[in-house]
């Protein structure tokens, strides 16, 4: 089981020969465009490179100058942790993989010439194209939100500039005032994430703003990943300083007087406003029609994740329709990176990809800055439902949150940062 989970060296291995033969008789070799450089597309690019033995040229296609890790961002929110600690280079997918590594934006994609244009205004040629876009805020939703000032009004759910000015203002609330989290309804990029955030910003406030509160408010009827353990740190730990009110779905924002305005409830008032929008698919796959799913998420066949609805492209991570208890994670980004990119290179070659993958998931989640509690699972693909279906008895959940699970979320990061980056 684990070595279909991790799609390691033994997997890596057996498409290895038969790709090389192939790309030695070819004309030339095949080329692979990743659009994306986060937990999916950073992993792509890696073992396509390294499970052809070098024989397929990869593009990865970024804007950011380096990465910047969602999971633990929430730590520097909370302030026991810098940006510096979760940003990383991409130098060694070039230096190590020679990965081609190409700072632009992706706009457009010609399916039929298979090509993609960049913001630049270059063109690259693809064989097979690998999207890893992320999520896109929709923040439409809250109309609000593009009034003067709604820029104000901070997600800080793509870990970068938001992430600092959430902090900053954290820091200039008055000790007493409220810090106020929308929820949308699931499915969203990292289910426990904003319940973490909520433990963070108590953390913060417990040591150095006492009397500020945390409101939570929830567009799902309850909280949506390790329920009961967040409710039993809210009541231990943050007694009387966090307020959870569940099917609270914010409609709209109004900068100016920091309120927040629900489908059926009052509207709520706080000094902090941190709204997360409802969220799709990437801009770049939703403008492809690849979006199938609710015009939001893109379907995939789960064996290659290439697209249900235009051949020979790949979408990977949290812009996907996901499987039944899938989480949108980085973790399981990860995990499609390398089932994908074990397929493509399989593909490549003539062959069909591995019939039965089994991808695994772990999330943890800092609910002080020293102790985390962790949710894992498992998950097999099915051929009859042509599906992922979580495998009986697999995974597990903290009993209580400590310090050693701190450890190891640490080192999980550090752990799958190498995995797709070193």
């Amino acid at each position: 089981m684990q070595r279909r989970s991790f799609l390691g060296v033994a997997a890596g291995a057996a498409v290895l020969g038969t790709l090389g033969t192939h790309a030695a008789r070819a004309a030339a070799p095949a080329r692979v465009v990743v659009v994306g450089g986060g937990y999916g597309g950073a992993t792509a690019a890696r073992y396509l490179r390294e499970w052809s033995g070098h024989a397929i040229d990869v593009t990865l296609v970024e804007s950011n100058p380096t990465f910047v890790s969602c999971p633990l961002s929430n730590l520097v929110i909370g302030g026991s942790r810098c940006m510096e600690d979760i940003t990383l280079s991409y130098d060694a997918l070039a230096r190590r993989h020679g990965v081609r590594l190409v700072r632009d934006t992706a706009v457009a994609i010609d399916a039929a010439r298979r090509n993609v244009r960049l913001a630049g205004g270059s063109t690259l040629p693809y064989d097979r194209l690998v999207l890893s876009p992320g999520v896109e805020m929709m923040s439409d939703a809250l109309p609000g939100l593009k009034q003067p000032g709604g820029d104000q009004v901070l997600h800080a759910w793509k870990a970068g500039p938001q992430t600092l000015a959430l902090r900053r203002q954290l820091e200039a609330m008055p000790d007493g005032g409220t810090f106020a989290i929308t929820i949308p309804l699931a499915p969203y990029r990292c289910p426990p994430g904003p319940y973490e955030r909520a433990c963070q910003v108590a953390s913060y406030f417990k040591q150095h703003k006492p009397r500020s509160k945390v409101l939570i408010l929830d567009a799902n009827p309850d909280i949506t990943s390790k329920a009961a353990l967040f409710r039993q740190v809210w009541g231990s730990r943050y007694q009387g300083m966090v307020e959870y009110r569940p099917q609270y779905n914010a409609v709209d924002v109004d900068a100016a007087t920091r309120t927040i305005k629900f489908e059926v409830q009052d509207d709520e008032r706080a000094d902090v406003l941190n709204v997360l929008p409802p969220q799709r698919a990437g801009a770049i796959a939703v403008s492809a029609g690849l979006a199938t799913a609710n015009a939001r998420w893109c379907e995939v066949d789960f064996l290659s994740f290439e697209s249900h609805a235009v051949p020979d492209i790949h979408v990977l991570g949290d812009a996907i329709q996901i499987a039944p208890l899938m989480p949108k994670s980085g973790h399981m980004a990860n995990q499609h990176g390398k089932v994908a990119a074990a397929a493509i290179v399989a593909l490549l070659s003539g062959r069909a990809p591995d019939p039965e993958p089994f991808y695994n998931n772990t999330c943890y989640s800092f609910t002080s800055d020293r102790e985390a509690v962790h949710v894992a699972s498992v998950h097999r693909y099915d051929a009859e439902q042509k599906t992922m279906v979580t495998v009986p008895g697999s995974g597990g959940l903290s009993s209580a949150p400590n310090a050693l699970e701190g450890d190891y979320a640490l080192a999980w990061a550090r752990g799958i940062w190498a995995d797709m980056l070193s």
